[in-house]
């Protein structure tokens, strides 16, 4: 599935309107990184990798611009532990 993911920079989240919710990745930025501070996907929407293609869109963002990530959020902790390919991102 191919969401339409708009980065609202002035919030500082990465969304995605489905089924009239919304979901979301929230992050503030610090010198050098973003941390991810809230993962808003519901329970109900889990099973359409909605999860996925933010982490994918938030982290691909971050690394062409060679920042570093931080979770401070548990479903993407859980997340970025089973994706190595994003571990060279991590603090």
């Amino acid at each position: 599935m191919a969401l339409d993911i708009l980065h609202n920079r002035g919030e500082g989240c990465f969304e995605a309107s489905l089924d009239d919710t919304r979901c979301a990745l929230e992050y503030t930025l610090a010198e050098g990184g973003m941390a991810i501070t809230r993962i808003l996907v519901p329970a109900s929407h889990a099973e359409r990798a909605v999860l996925d293609e933010l982490m994918h869109t938030a982290l691909d963002y971050a690394r062409a611009r060679r920042w570093k990530v931080v979770s401070l959020d548990s479903a993407a902790e859980a997340w970025l532990e089973g994706h190595p390919e994003y571990a060279d991102l991590q603090v």
